[in-house]
């Protein structure tokens, strides 16, 4: 599934909560409205984040495994 991304933050390399604390970060400096794609190579990544996207009342586009890391993809709604 190809979704057009506003901002991809490359946290590969990066674990648990490096890649969530990232995106909460971008989730701040971004508007309502706005695509954030997180690539991680933490597999917990893929398991935390959705569960912090659900919980802050945003919306997860998808999460998708790729080549050795995964594109947690989420939509600012508020």
């Amino acid at each position: 599934m190809e979704v057009k991304s506003d901002r991809v933050i490359d946290a590969r390399g990066s674990y648990c909560p490096g890649p969530l604390m990232e995106l909460i970060k971008a989730i701040k400096e971004e508007e309502v409205g706005k695509v954030i794609e997180v690539w991680s190579s933490d597999k917990s990544s893929a398991k935390d984040i959705p569960e912090w996207v659900k919980k802050a009342g945003h919306e997860l586009i998808g999460v998708f495994e790729e080549d050795g890391y995964w594109r947690i993809v989420v939509r600012k709604t508020k």
